[in-house]
């Protein structure tokens, strides 16, 4: 394996960094726990051709303003990412996630011609998303948002963005959103865009996204692919054989519960040695990860990705992601490829044991 500390080149010397941009964006589960990804067209702006989760950019005009490039404080959850991360939802998938009168309304539904001019209106700047909420009596639900990571692109690419992610449960009753049934037999969403961007929306279940995406039927990134793998080890699917509605409901409530618990427990490393690393002392919600190159595997040429550094606008600080794990992926004319998760420890030690056969070998 050739070891770089970070093969990401960065910018010539006599040009300013370009700082990420501040976006956001949903793990949306159905009531059944499976998650929402869409289809990016080919000509997409990010992420082309991908199946990504429902998120963007923020909007000062909707979301309000964030601190400014050069402060740390960009890079943490704040209201304005949580409306963006609700508004974009909203306009690239139909699904509002809104609440009628204030917090500890019901969720509110609003019928599909209103819902559709809504999207356009809001898309195109013609009103603010706060305030349409307003008009229609409700309000963002910004606290069931439960912050899941921050990504950071690393140097080197033509587009940086600094990224919150969250994760929101629908309610575990039957759902009568018109837009979340449509996503769950993979519908062609109309968009305000036209379909500039996205083309599709579906739920499925994690463990089947991730499957596909092995397959090669689907291209999935290395931030959905990590935590598309979080998220499968307590999202395993429906109960077996007749169970009842009452059954069925507690079925996906103890999946969610156990999944609370994972995110809410420090250490979040399971391997003694990762335990010890500083990461593993922040919890997921806290976790910033900007992706850097260990190095090449032997075996396959796929890149080696280690997930513990927060990115160069926070060198220093005592943020940081997962040091545990790794991500495996080999890229293709900007597409991400046999994107793996492994074990950091297990994926070196694969790679020892190929250099040491390599160096006997010679001999």
């Amino acid at each position: 394996m050739s070891m770089k500390a970070h093969t990401s080149a960065g910018p010539p010397k006599d040009r300013k960094l370009a700082p990420p941009r501040p976006s956001a964006s949903v793990v949306l589960l159905s009531p059944e726990n499976q998650v929402l990804l869409l289809h990016r067209v080919q000509t997409s702006s990010a992420f082309p051709s991908a199946h990504v989760f429902p998120g963007g950019n923020l909007s000062d005009f909707h979301d309000g303003t964030v601190p400014g490039p050069d402060d740390p404080k960009r890079h943490e959850d704040s209201l304005p990412y949580r409306l963006a991360a609700i508004r974009e939802t909203f306009e690239e998938s139909g699904i509002l996630l809104a609440r009628e009168g204030d917090a500890d309304g019901k969720p509110l539904n609003i019928p599909s011609s209103e819902r559709d001019k809504a999207r356009n209106a809001i898309y195109k700047n013609e009103v603010r998303f706060v305030e349409w909420l307003q008009s229609v009596g409700g309000v963002a639900d910004i606290d069931n948002l439960s912050p899941f990571t921050r990504w950071i692109t690393p140097l080197g690419q033509p587009r940086r963005f600094t990224t919150q992610m969250y994760l929101y449960m629908l309610p575990l009753s039957t759902s009568n959103d018109p837009a979340v049934s449509a996503a769950r037999s993979e519908a062609m969403i109309p968009t305000p865009d036209g379909g500039v961007e996205i083309t599709a929306a579906r739920f499925d279940d994690a463990s089947t996204w991730l499957q596909k995406q092995r397959k090669g039927e689907i291209v999935m990134f290395p931030p959905q692919c990590f935590l598309l793998y979080l998220l499968s080890q307590f999202l395993v699917g429906p109960p077996k054989g007749s169970p009842s509605l009452s059954e069925i409901m507690e079925h996906y409530r103890s999946q969610r519960e156990k999944l609370r618990g994972f995110l809410a427990t420090v250490p979040t490393a399971g391997d003694p040695k990762a335990a010890k690393h500083p990461t593993a002392q922040i919890p997921w919600a806290e976790k910033v990860i900007s992706p850097t190159m260990l190095g090449i595997r032997q075996s396959d040429k796929r890149s080696i990705l280690a997930l513990d550094k927060p990115g160069p606008e926070l060198k220093g600080s005592d943020r940081g992601g997962d040091w545990e794990r790794v991500v495996l992926v080999r890229f293709a004319k900007g597409v991400a490829k046999d994107v793996e998760v492994r074990s950091r420890e297990e994926v070196l030690a694969e790679e020892r044991r190929l250099e040491g056969a390599a160096k006997e070998t010679k001999l």
